[in-house]
């Protein structure tokens, strides 16, 4: 499994909240208690993107997707000038935009989709991810907190398949639904790291590079194996030396320390999500001594593995 394929399974929480809207202009809806990871598309007209951290905003065009990974709240909006009409908040609706504004953004039109349907309406799907732990965390860290991602012939496929199947509630909606938005976000993603831009996410650059890709590859598949930088070098065809300056070019910090790394955020997770013993934790992780294993996750995150499991719970 390729590394952004372990990072979203490992991190993806079930069952994502994916919405559809269906609503005239003026209109603007506030995400107070925003999720890890937001999806939205704007499948026709047009939508602007407000960030409360930093009032950063982009403008979405048809078929355009900003993905969200600010937590801090954001607005959704036809226009950036138009003012709060209801806010989410701890999954209920406050409405501040009056009567008529609370009924249209309350009306139910099909299932999982709101608005009023009128003609000329802004169609938006917004999908909603919950991640989990610190590989989670791991993967909003190759993330900006606003990333936009221009309509393609990809990304439009797979984002009016979504809509049509966010309307439906058949056997296997759920699942349908959870497989088409990481689709969008796999897509979206690709999209926006291969545009022309030198700035390219280091990540990406590095998953991209047919050695280091392949490497860290490895180090996810088999995190427990006892790996040294000429075994890995040498599974690349690459000398030691090579290896290790292009892996910290690309990377942004040697083989071993990303490993190591690596191994913590899923001893962490181990720890918060299973009844597994420290030593047991430890093994899975690559450490036979659990004395060893403890002293490195106390390095890692100034508590010892018992005392952050207690702290996490």
């Amino acid at each position: 499994m390729d590394v952004l394929s372990d990072l979203l399974h490992r991190a993806r929480a079930r069952n994502a909240l994916v919405r559809k809207l269906v609503q005239r202009p003026p209109w603007s809806l506030g995400f107070a208690d925003a999720p890890a990871l937001t999806v939205v598309a704007t499948l026709g007209g047009q939508a602007s993107v407000r960030l409360d951290e930093d009032g950063a905003s982009v403008q979405l065009a048809a078929g355009d997707i900003a993905l969200i990974s600010a937590t801090t709240g954001y607005t959704i909006a036809d226009s950036p000038s138009t003012p709060p009409q209801v806010v989410i908040q701890g999954q209920k609706k406050y409405v501040v935009g009056g009567e008529e504004v609370a009924t249209a953004a309350n009306r139910s039109l099909a299932p999982r989709t709101y608005g009023d349907g009128l003609p000329g309406a802004t169609v938006m799907i917004r999908g909603a991810y919950e991640l989990r732990g610190d590989v989670g965390d791991r993967l909003l860290d190759m993330l900006p907190p606003l990333a936009v991602v221009p309509a393609g012939p990809r990304t439009r496929a797979a984002l009016d398949l979504l809509a049509i199947e966010v309307a439906r509630d058949e056997p296997g909606q759920d699942a349908i639904l959870d497989r088409l938005l990481d689709l969008v976000l796999v897509l979206a993603l690709r999209a926006w790291c291969a545009r022309p831009d030198p700035a390219r996410p280091a990540w990406h650059r590095a998953l991209a590079d047919p050695a280091i890709g392949d490497v860290l590859r490895l180090l996810h598949e088999d995190p427990a194996h006892r790996w040294t930088v000429a075994e890995l070098a040498a599974k690349v065809g690459m000398s030691r030396a090579a290896f290790a300056a292009r892996f910290t070019g690309l990377v942004g910090e040697p083989p071993l320390t990303y490993l190591t790394g690596w191994r913590m955020a899923l001893a962490a997770d181990l720890l918060r999500d299973t009844e597994a013993t420290v030593a047991t934790v430890a093994r899975q992780v690559g450490y036979e001594d659990a004395f060893a294993f403890s002293v490195a996750f106390k390095r890692a995150r100034a508590l010892s593995p018992s005392a952050w499991r207690r702290q996490a719970r």
